[in-house]
């Protein structure tokens, strides 16, 4: 397992006022609405969640960085658990002509409002049950999503990620390494449950028998 940070050009061009969203709004109210994942979450008001969440070519930078270090290639097979709208799929496709993808996410407004080329690919379904076949794929994705499970459906999880894997994976998530990025994580959280440090998150995959890579976002 390697640590690999491709979301470092994303986290830069986000923009956070913590102490605005625990005072702001009622933040317990905040988080029960973004826990439907409906069109609150994703492109309603900004304090239950995105704040609108639109195509605008930010992923392309960390698909090419990702193409290039997974080296793939035409006729690859590529999952994205927690795709969202499945941006990141899209720039994937555009980077690498001829990959094939595929889509999860339980969000049915994510799915329903994802870009047009991509929802033939994309499944509604949970993280602990995927529905596809043993080592279907030549890289499993998943991006700032296993947070969000309890600590029996996080360790579901992975081993389905380790399941459907031929080849190589990448669990993105959110966490911390000192206080101050526990304190700043807490305040701006909307539907985070499993809360780890990134020796915590090594022992749950090492746990699971995971052997992919894994990467952070830090709330620095």
């Amino acid at each position: 397992m390697n640590n690999l940070n491709f979301l470092d050009k994303y986290q830069k061009a986000t923009k956070r006022d913590y102490v605005a969203r625990v005072v702001e709004h009622d933040k317990a109210e905040c988080a029960a609405v973004a826990k439907q994942w409906g069109q609150d979450y994703w492109d309603g008001d900004r304090c239950f969640g995105y704040g609108g969440y639109r195509y605008d070519g930010r992923w392309r930078p960390i698909a090419e960085d990702i193409a290039a270090h997974y080296r793939l290639k035409s006729g690859d097979r590529v999952l994205d658990v927690g795709c969202g709208k499945a941006f990141l799929l899209y720039e994937l496709t555009q980077v690498v002509p001829g990959l094939q993808v595929a889509g999860l996410d339980i969000s049915q407004h994510g799915i329903a409002n994802a870009k047009d080329e991509m929802r033939p690919f994309l499944h509604l379904g949970n993280a602990t049950s995927l529905p596809f076949a043993d080592d279907s794929f030549d890289l499993v994705l998943s991006l700032n999503t296993f947070h969000n499970l309890e600590i029996f459906d996080l360790e579901q999880a992975v081993r389905e990620v380790e399941r459907v894997g031929r080849g190589n994976k990448w669990i993105c998530v959110e966490s911390f390494r000192n206080e101050t990025e526990k304190a700043n994580m807490l305040y701006w959280q909307l539907t985070c449950m499993s809360f780890h440090s990134p020796k915590g998150w090594e022992h749950i995959y090492r746990s699971c028998g995971y052997t992919g890579d894994f990467g952070f976002i830090y709330f620095e």
